[in-house]
C-alpha cells in the first residue's frame, strides 16, 4: 500500500488544534495551531539540521492543509 506524505488528524478533545501527520521519515505529528512537533521516531542529524527540517516540515504541512481546505471548499 502506498501512503500519502501527509494526512489530517482530528480529535474532538482538541477542537482548536489542527493536526497533520507526516508519514515519511521522520514520522511525526505537527500541530499547526502552535507549530509543535511530536516525533514518532527519533530523527537523525545535528540540532541545526533538525531545526531546519522542522521549519521545512511545518511549512510543507501548512501548504498541504491550505490545499486540502481549498479542495474541501470547492467540493
Amino acid at each position: 500500500m502506498e501512503l500519502p506524505k501527509f494526512i489530517l488528524g482530528e480529535n474532538t478533545d482538541y477542537e482548536e488544534d489542527i493536526f497533520i501527520v507526516h508519514l515519511d521519515y521522520p514520522r511525526c505529528i505537527i500541530n499547526l495551531l502552535n507549530d509543535e512537533v511530536e516525533w514518532l521516531e527519533e530523527p537523525e542529524g545535528s540540532e541545526a539540521e533538525l531545526s531546519i527540517a522542522v521549519v521545512e516540515l511545518v511549512e510543507e504541512a501548512s501548504r498541504f492543509y491550505d490545499r486540502e481546505m481549498q479542495r474541501y471548499d470547492e467540493g
